[in-house]
């Protein structure tokens, strides 16, 4: 049974950043290995939506093992992708100075393999926002067509030590 999409990505232009990763960088601190997404492809409070952009290259950390011959975008990388848009999306909204982790997935649902060689677009719309939590609709999709579906939670996550 085919599933909607939360956004019509047809109805913009995603061929460019509309955020920049150095903006994305000032709000999660994710770096290196763990920074999941390429750029906001789209981002639009009013209308509820934020839209990502993600290549899969083969240099990346998890092919060599993941699974050896044939690399298979990692489930769990796909989460903490979705996870950091909607940390993106939460900061931008709430403004509060909080830095937001990865509360919990609920529904999670993948439809397709992604694999070495695809980009793909992450969406997420919010449900509630809060300056504590938040929760949201996630998708991933690739060649229009739904690979990956999540309820995901947001937390504020305590300060470091030594911050205030």
């Amino acid at each position: 049974m085919p599933q909607d999409l939360l956004f019509d990505l047809d109805s913009v232009d995603l061929t460019e950043a509309q955020v920049s990763m150095e903006e994305v960088r000032a709000h999660n601190p994710q770096r290196f290995e763990f920074e999941q997404l390429d750029g906001i492809a789209y981002f639009n409070p009013e209308e509820k939506i934020a839209v990502s952009v993600r290549t899969l290259c083969e240099d990346e950390f998890w092919t060599k093992g993941h699974m050896p011959g044939r690399p298979i975008f990692p489930g769990v990388l796909l989460l903490e992708a979705a996870a950091q848009l909607c940390s993106f999306y939460t900061c931008m909204a709430v403004e509060s100075g909080n830095v937001y982790g990865f509360g919990g997935a609920d529904r999670v649902r993948f439809r397709r393999v992604l694999e070495v060689g695809d980009t793909f677009h992450l969406l997420a719309s919010p449900v509630n926002i809060s300056a504590k939590r938040s929760l949201f609709k996630t998708q991933a999709v690739v060649e229009g067509r739904l690979a990956f579906e999540a309820s995901i939670f947001g937390i504020a996550l305590p300060p470091a030590s030594g911050e205030e």
